[in-house]
């Protein structure tokens, strides 16, 4: 190639040397000379919704079988929300936060979680792909937003998945009367403390998981529908035997009066609403729902049903037994680690129930770790497709339908990180990253639904279009700030009158800015099939609360998704963008495999 190619065309440079990018050396210091060349054109770069569903899921070869319906999806939802940390939630936000008023956290949580639901059921709708969050945020924001949010997801699906299966050998252990971690897992002399117990249990939990998705994606949704219904029915049993044995009074007198206060709200509106944060993270999971939407028979029908019923099935579930826990005993006598097992244990003749909440926990770790790793692993076979990770991971096998390198090779790693290391990872704690997902995938429906695609011709449609962009992209920003600033003043302004004023204030500034938005701001696009209902109050508010729910996680939390999101972005510069630009030249056009890119100027300054 002559100086005048390389000046016309100087992020092709490392491709012409032969083999891409990475094909020597040589081509890879010249692509690493380009690479902010290469960033400020890629980083942005959206495909359109039409591309992300034909060419690009086209790298994946065979296609994935439509054989799911609402009620596989009902029951996938179900299999991933209701795992066994709830049992230890709903203890912990009823002694520390709510009192009996965590009835009424549980309920404004699954509203919380519904929110979230409908944003992306729109996507899932409109999108069916098998990417979920990655392929929505990639067609809105661009590729690279798409994959720091994709990688945390990933990382945190593969830590928490190793955590949950670990923990498996401990409930399996209740539900047999067997003091499980010390009696089936193996010490190792010589390792350091946290990685010397070797869990054979886990480890095979984890690959005959992985070997039921590979094999079939609809019998591992009959397998997950058996055992939730089974898992379902354990939660009933203890329902009943506490509406049963319980007392109407331990729903408003304390234990202990003297030091204690009484009543159904013992904290107040703060204590409800601090415990609806501390529960909130046992809705997480009907997300991996929306994964599954390239295998839905009729997704205009079945996702709406499937993501939403699941969410308020269970809602309706979570707030029984929250009722039931806080009649059994008074909220400052309930023990936070193991709320229900402590309270039947104490009650003459009633110490078998325990046992039985242990089997119970343990079906509800087999259902949340298979429809996880459902997930996982087309969250990944997506992400390969997209052109910024290797596109072995893509393939589907002609088959089983199914991604099976993607499911393999997170199989495998996780049951490694299972053998031997004592993650100290709580058992329901999928953290920030999971709340950052939410709020980007309400920002992204707002986004698209007043912005548009940018298949336009003409200087006036486009200037048209960049003026509606900047119009959402200031009200996104700003309502954000209002939103920060709100759980700000919640978290760190002392109690009193000048702190309610502050945060009336600001939530009055929160509503005004989404009903001028609302009144000024014509919607660009109708969504064909099924669209999130009042635009754009419901993102709105979608973005708000998990803002503020964001603003309740711990320290460790934000320390963990900096590492992870150093470590992604790094990724990304060093390999994933130049993967995509040689994808992109590969396919004959800027977008990834020839696909459109969206707004090639919104990452210029």
């Amino acid at each position: 190639m002559d100086k005048a190619a390389l000046v016309a065309d100087p992020g092709g440079a490392a491709s012409a040397a032969g083999g891409g990018s990475f094909g020597s050396l040589r081509a890879y210091g010249l692509a690493l000379a380009q690479t902010p060349r290469r960033l400020a054109r890629r980083a942005c770069a959206a495909t359109a919704a039409g591309e992300e569903m034909n060419r690009v899921r086209a790298r994946s070869g065979a296609r994935m079988a439509r054989a799911l319906r609402w009620w596989d999806l009902v029951g996938l939802g179900l299999g991933g929300m209701v795992g066994a940390g709830v049992f230890v939630t709903t203890g912990r936000a009823t002694r520390l936060y709510a009192g009996p008023g965590v009835v009424v956290s549980y309920a404004i949580a699954g509203l919380c979680a519904l929110l979230s639901a409908f944003c992306y059921t729109e996507f899932a709708v409109d999108m069916p792909v098998a990417g979920g969050a990655f392929s929505y945020l990639r067609v809105t924001f661009g590729e690279f937003a798409a994959f720091l949010t994709g990688a945390n997801l990933i990382m945190e699906y593969v830590f928490s998945n190793a955590a949950v299966a670990r923990s498996f050998t401990a409930y399996l252990g209740t539900a047999v009367g067997v003091d499980a971690p010390s009696k089936w897992r193996i010490p190792v002399p010589g390792l350091p403390e946290g990685f010397n117990q070797v869990d054979l249990v886990a480890v095979g939990v984890i690959l005959l998981i992985s070997v039921c998705i590979c094999y079939s994606t609809k019998e591992s949704s009959w397998v997950n529908l058996v055992l939730t219904i089974v898992h379902v029915g354990f939660i009933l049993f203890v329902i009943g035997m506490g509406f049963k044995h319980g007392d109407k009074r331990n729903l408003t007198h304390p234990a202990d009066p003297v030091h204690n206060p009484g009543g159904f709200f013992p904290h107040g509106a703060a204590g409800v609403f601090d415990g609806a944060a501390a529960v909130y993270l046992s809705y997480i999971g009907y997300d991996a729902v929306s994964t599954m939407a390239e295998e839905v028979e009729r997704p205009a029908t079945d996702i709406p049903a499937g993501v939403s019923g699941s969410v308020v099935v269970v809602t309706a579930l979570y707030c029984l037994m929250a009722a039931s826990m806080s009649m059994l005993l008074p909220y400052d006598a309930i023990d936070p680690e193991a709320p229900f097992s402590g309270a039947f244990k104490g009650m003459k003749g009633k110490a078998w129930v325990s046992n039985v909440i242990g089997a119970g926990a343990s079906l509800g770790i087999l259902t949340s770790l298979m429809v996880a790793m459902l997930g996982q692993a087309r969250y990944l076979c997506v992400i390969g497709r997209s052109g910024v990770m290797p596109a072995w991971l893509a393939r589907v096998n002609p088959r089983t339908a199914t991604p099976v390198n993607a499911s393999a090779f997170l199989g495998v790693f996780t049951a490694a990180l299972a053998l031997f290391t004592d993650l100290d990872v709580l058992l329901n704690l999928v953290s920030i990253g999971t709340l950052f997902v939410f709020y980007m995938v309400a920002n992204a429906v707002v986004y698209r639904r007043y912005v548009g695609d940018t298949d336009i011709s003409g200087a006036e449609h486009h200037h048209h279009h960049h003026q509606q962009r900047n119009r959402a992209l200031a009200f996104l920003g700003g309502f954000s700030l209002l939103a920060v600033s709100f759980t700000a003043a919640w978290q760190l302004a002392p109690a009193g009158a000048a702190r309610s004023g502050l945060l009336a204030a600001l939530a009055a500034a929160a509503v005004g800015a989404v009903a001028a938005f609302q009144a000024l701001v014509p919607q660009a696009r109708a969504p064909e099939l099924w669209g999130v209902p009042v635009m754009p109050w419901v993102p709105a508010a979608s973005v708000f609360l998990n803002v503020f729910l964001l603003g309740s996680l711990d320290k460790p939390s934000y320390v963990r998704f900096g590492v992870f999101s150093a470590a992604a972005v790094l990724v990304y510069v060093l390999y994933s963008v130049h993967a995509s630009h040689d994808a992109a030249e590969e396919g004959g056009g800027s977008g990834g495999g020839g696909a459109k890119v969206q707004d090639d100027d919104g990452c210029k300054v």
